[in-house]
């Protein structure tokens, strides 16, 4: 497994943007399927996007679509989800999560390894 790291949460106002990072140990994360997912207070963990291993495959929730972009550069381990045109219903812990397997999936179950997650406030 890979130890993974997020940064770059924060607080904004509504309309604003920020980019989270999710930075890895390990020689084989450019082999991970990477997803990040979000868990507002009182509600279940949500998908918001995942990544297939060479950024051939991407694919992102409903509610995020259009506003946020997921990219990776494997030559530093990192992934980065690009969040634009933040709501106050984006508010959550942002974690990101590996799976060591190319089939993509939307499932918190199917991930292998997750980092501690970052706050994201938005203001209205």
């Amino acid at each position: 497994q890979v130890q993974l790291i997020e940064s770059g949460g924060g607080l904004v106002q509504a309309g604003g943007s920020l980019r989270l990072s999710c930075t890895a140990s390990g020689r084989t994360f450019s082999t991970y399927t990477v997803g990040w997912f979000r868990q507002a207070p009182g509600k279940e963990r949500e998908f918001v996007a995942y990544i297939s291993w060479n950024g051939g495959r991407i694919y992102y929730g409903d509610s995020v679509k259009g506003r946020f972009t997921i990219s990776r550069d494997n030559a530093k381990n990192t992934v980065y989800l690009q969040m634009n045109s933040l709501k106050p219903e984006d508010t959550a812990v942002y974690y990101c999560a590996g799976r060591r397997s190319t089939l993509m999936s939307t499932m918190s179950k199917d991930y292998d390894s997750w980092g501690q997650g970052t706050q994201v406030t938005v203001s209205s």
